[in-house]
């Protein structure tokens, strides 16, 4: 592993309010204006007015285009100094373009948000994305779940990997599921359960992958010093890194993503922080696959002993690493990793009822565009 290097940002900028709307079906509702209701959640959260804010980083809704700062901003009635649109802003992506706005001066306080209603709107997501959409079109891959299926087959034959290992990413999921009120998805899954469901592209089935849900969700972000004037405890960045892969397929084995690989390296070298000190751990879910491959690439275990770790129980509650206490995007609801990042706040701040983990004070946070990009955060309590 490199030698550490402090990143100039670390415990620069705080998370000191989170707000997310419930999550399901909510016909008749915009993208934007659940959205909004997430900004004000979140500013209640902080103890803040929307005078207090002079920064906004919104997500564009892949299939709606909904989601610009310029449409945001007028609903929400905010005219701040700066703003930005990310057009795949997951949590990670957006939460690092906070962190740089903040620590250079273009803002003091950013709000940052994502809303959704592409269940109700009934959203087309067979549709192939990236540079090389239109090669995994002439394939039939235009959902993430076929090249995710090529990948847990490639992790298979290197590594011995079982089907009934990979149930454990859904299974373990489930049970932290069924202790968060706001999952959608909250009924018991065994391991039986799982295997003697059909496949939906093998070897996935369907508690493999994501659901589509409507909801929305937000953080507010701000310098550590004005963040210790907050009426919540801080959630400090202590560290933030990020990798494309955007040559795609061109790009040696990516069905095994070894990219992550650099994310990770750079997360753990710029921080000080080691997989040993992670109490917390959130992965951008949309397919249980990701879980696997990022457990591996991010140190929390060697190569090829995803499948084994899991089968121990280590990332069900009780066991030695958490990982997605909310149910992920497995169980809670799809909301590009944004709902994971609430829910490393809510748990170091120790907001989290029966699911709550015992006095955690490092989270981090992994997510990623498919085979495209990778991003990753560290979440702390103190600087």
């Amino acid at each position: 592993m490199s030698t550490t290097t402090e990143s100039p940002t670390r415990g620069a900028v705080a998370v000191v309010g989170v707000g997310s709307t419930a999550q399901g079906q909510f016909p008749g509702r915009s993208a934007n204006e659940i959205a909004v209701e997430a900004i004000e959640l979140a500013l209640a959260d902080a103890g803040l007015e929307k005078s207090d804010v002079d920064g906004l980083i919104t997500c564009q809704n892949l299939r709606s285009r909904a989601g610009t700062d310029e449409q945001i901003g007028l609903l929400a009635g905010l005219n701040p100094a700066f703003s930005a649109t990310l057009d795949y802003g997951t949590g990670n992506f957006s939460l690092h373009l906070a962190v740089m706005a903040v620590t250079s001066g273009l803002a003091s306080t950013i709000v940052l948000c994502y809303g959704t209603n592409q269940r109700s709107a009934k959203a087309d997501f067979g549709v192939a994305v990236g540079g090389g959409a239109d090669f995994a079109t002439l394939s039939g891959l235009v959902h993430v779940a076929g090249p995710a299926a090529m990948a847990f087959r490639r992790h298979q034959h290197l590594y011995g990997t079982t089907e009934e290992q990979l149930a454990h990413v859904a299974v373990a999921q489930r049970e932290w599921a069924q202790r968060n009120p706001a999952a959608i998805f909250r009924d018991p899954l065994t391991v039986e359960d799982y295997l003697a469901s059909p496949y939906l592209v093998a070897p996935l089935r369907r508690p493999d992958l994501t659901m589509i849900s409507d909801g929305g969700a937000a953080l507010v972000v701000t310098s550590a010093d004005r963040a210790r004037d907050r009426p919540k405890s801080p959630v400090y960045v202590l560290g933030m890194a990020e990798q494309t892969a955007l040559r795609g397929d061109a790009n040696p084995d990516n069905l095994t993503r070894p990219w992550l690989g650099d994310v990770a390296g750079r997360l753990w070298s710029s921080s000080g922080v080691r997989p040993d000190d992670v109490d917390l751990l959130y992965i951008q879910d949309a397919t249980s696959v990701w879980v696997l491959q990022m457990l591996e690439w991010y140190g929390f275990c060697k190569l090829g002993e995803g499948g084994p770790f899991l089968a121990e129980g280590r990332t069900r509650p009780g066991g030695s690493l958490p990982v997605n206490t909310n149910g992920g995007q497995l169980s809670e609801s799809y909301m590009w990793g944004w709902l994971h990042l609430c829910e490393a706040v809510r748990q170091l701040r120790g907001e989290c009822g029966d699911r709550q983990v015992a006095s955690p004070s490092i989270a981090v946070d992994c997510s990623s565009h498919d085979f495209l990009k990778g991003a990753a955060s560290i979440l702390s309590t103190h600087q």
